[in-house]
Parts: structure tokens; sequence; C-alpha cells
């Protein structure tokens, strides 16, 4: 790897590529000064673009002529397809059952073939390797080769034009492509500059990689965020990780479930889960950037609308917002005005309300009403909480 081939790479993605906007974010963190990297406004919804376009570019004309194979849970299936599109070149793309229905669907609009493999993106590369061996295609690895993370490389170039000052950079990592190319253009560049990693708690492959000093594959993962749900880094990208990368942290998905509600509600970006870590990892104070100028990399908005429900109701109870409180009273006219009537005092909005009657060890005439809230936060939460006990009611 060298700085001419992310240059290079700049050069030719200029007509290929959306140069990403940096957009402040003041209000995430008081922790430091905050910036976005906003690649899921990238022309396929991630940054996969840059890396998929950049080697297709460098191959032979012998080698666009056998067209190209790809495996992705859906971001560089994008990317490749795109890519090949605009270069006239057939493509065939593995992709895993746990994908998002909308990557599928948008990966075969841009005219690839797409054969869905069950189970994780892991499951899809052993079929797209074995199906390379017998069609003669060549095959675009998704984070381990040199040209494609000199692709995701221009990235870095471009924050540090638009954000000459930037004093750390945070970067979600999946197989370690994107992280390899920045780490390495940034260290180049400025020395100085940190780069952080995030990975998802479930799927902390290079996590453990750079704890344990050597690639590490793990037995399985469990996240949401299907666009870094990978079982092993590739050797590549471990030794640039462990050569330029300063640290990897990871967060839960309950952290990243938050980081997408705040970045709705605060940024007005909708990001897949894979896209937020990053910023997770700024929000729950994961990292050393205390006074510092950050630039958080959102990598990728393609979210699954099919659960994004889901995940706001994540993120709004993780932070208090929305809570559940079961209180135990006697049977009898008036005690649900009297608890309502404490809740709204206190300000809260009750939203659904069950009335159960209570279980074998407790009073007859009694019951258990299990009150949904919606509430400012934890703190709020547990106000009405003490508020109610004092009242004499017993909450559990």
């Amino acid at each position: 790897m060298t700085l001419d081939r992310i240059y290079q790479a700049a050069h030719l993605l200029k007509p290929a590529v959306r140069r990403t906007e940096i957009i402040p974010a003041p209000d995430i963190s008081p922790a430091c000064e905050l910036y976005l990297k906003a690649e899921n406004l990238q022309l396929t919804g991630s940054f996969k673009l840059r890396g998929a376009y950049f080697k297709i570019s460098m191959l032979t004309k012998e080698e666009k002529g056998k067209g190209v194979i790809a495996c992705s849970a859906g971001n560089h299936a994008q990317g490749v397809a795109l890519a090949a599109k605009e270069m006239g070149i057939s493509a065939t793309i593995f992709i895993p059952s746990v994908s998002p229905l909308a990557k599928i669907e948008a990966t075969k609009r841009l005219g690839a073939e797409v054969r869905i493999i069950d189970g994780i993106y892991d499951d899809a590369y052993q079929a797209a390797l074995e199906h390379q061996r017998e069609s003669g295609q060549v095959f675009i690895h998704p984070f381990n080769d040199e040209d494609v993370i000199a692709g995701q490389g221009t990235l870095a170039l471009e924050l540090f034009e638009s954000l000459p000052d930037v004093e750390a950079i945070v970067v979600p990592v999946g197989g370690g492509g994107l992280i390899s190319g920045i780490a390495f253009a940034a260290k180049m560049l400025r020395p100085s500059v940190k780069i952080y990693g995030v990975q998802a708690a479930g799927a902390a492959s290079m996590f453990a990689s750079m704890e344990g000093g050597a690639p590490a594959s793990l037995p399985s993962v469990h996240t949401f965020a299907d666009g870094i749900a990978v079982k092993a880094p590739g050797d590549i990208t471990y030794g640039m990780c462990r050569d330029y990368v300063d640290q990897i942290v990871t967060v839960s998905d309950d952290e990243i479930a938050t980081a997408i509600l705040t970045l709705m509600e605060q940024t007005k970006l909708v990001l897949e889960g894979a896209g937020a870590v990053s910023v997770a990892a700024i929000q729950f104070d994961k990292l050393p950037i205390l006074g510092k100028k950050v630039c958080a990399v959102v990598s990728g908005g393609n979210v699954d609308v099919n659960i994004l429900s889901r995940i706001i109701n994540r993120g709004l109870l993780t932070t208090g917002r929305l809570s559940e409180l079961t209180v135990e009273l006697v049977d009898k006219p008036g005690q649900l005005q009297e608890v309502s009537g404490i809740i709204a005092s206190l300000g809260a909005n009750v939203i659904k309300v069950i009335h159960n009657p209570s279980g074998e060890d407790t009073d007859i005439n009694g019951c258990l009403l299990h009150i949904s809230m919606e509430t400012r936060n934890k703190e709020h939460c547990q106000s009405i909480k003490e508020t109610m006990q004092k009242k004499g009611y017993r909450t559990l």
C-alpha cells in the first residue's frame, strides 16, 4: 500500500462517487467537538462503492470480459453491481439470507445476478469462492484486497481536505477494509491523528484479533448490524489494523440502537446499525477523546425499514424515554385514576395500561397494573417509581 495508490484511486473515483458531507454534530456528546462524515449519503447508501469501483476499474480487459463475482451482506453488493453496470461488466453477487430485503432488491435493480445463500456473510463467502473456481469470474473481495482498501482510503483524503485539524477519526469495523484504508492514509499524512475502530459486541472479530495478537475467527456472530457481522478479519486488514489503528472498542446492540435514534433526532440522518457504531462508541464514552476534534465515519444508511420501528423502540427503552412500571394494588374503584394522576403530575405520559389479577402469592383482592409511559430519561422514571412507593404503592 502506498499513498500514491490512494491518490490514484481518488482521481479515478471523482466522476463515479459522491464527495460526502462533513456534518457538525455538537449535541451528541459533550466530551468532544464532533463531526460526521456522512457516507450514508453516498450513491449506493454506503462507502463500499469506493473500494468496489476502484478494484473493478483496475482489472485488465481480459478480466473484465470474464465478469466479476462478489459476496456481501448488501452494501458491497450494491457497490460492485453499480461499478459493473457503469463499466458494462457482468456481475454475480452472493448474499446471505440474513441481509435486509431492501439491500437485496437494490442489488437486483442495478443489474447484477443475485444468489441468496442460507446463513451469514461467511457462508456466502464460501459459496462465492466455489462458484468463482467453476466460472473463472474475477472475485472482488469486500475488504481483504489492497485495491479495495485503497479505494476506501480516499475517504480520509476528503476528510482531511474538509477538516484539516481533526485529531481523532472513529470508524466502524467489520472485516476491516474501511479502517485499514483510512488508518493508512491518515497515519501517512498526519501521524498524530488517532484512529479508533468500533465493532458490534456480538461480532467483535477484529477486536479479538487485536487483543490476541493474531487473526481470530469467531464461532458465530449475533448483531442486527448486518453490515459488520463478520466472523473473521482478513490477513491484510488485520496487519494494517495492527500497524496503524490505535484502539478498537465494542458497543452493544442497545447502544447502537440508541445512536441510530439520536442521529435521526439530532442530525436528521437515517443510519443502519453498522453505520452508527462509531457514534455509539462516542455517545457511550468508550473512547479517550475528551476535548478533541473528532470525526465519526457514519458508513452506511441502508437500514432494513422492517425493523426500524424496533430499533427506535429499543433506543427509547435504553435511554429511559419509554418506561414500563408494574404496580401492585387493591382491586377497587379509583385506584387507576389515582395512579394515573401521580404519573401525570410528574410530567410523564401513560400510553398503555394492562390490568391483571394478582398471582398465587399475593392478596386475593389484589391486581397488577402494567403501565407503559413516555418519560424524559431514566432519572425521571426512577422519580415516578419512588413517588409511587411514598404514596404506599408497591412497585415490582
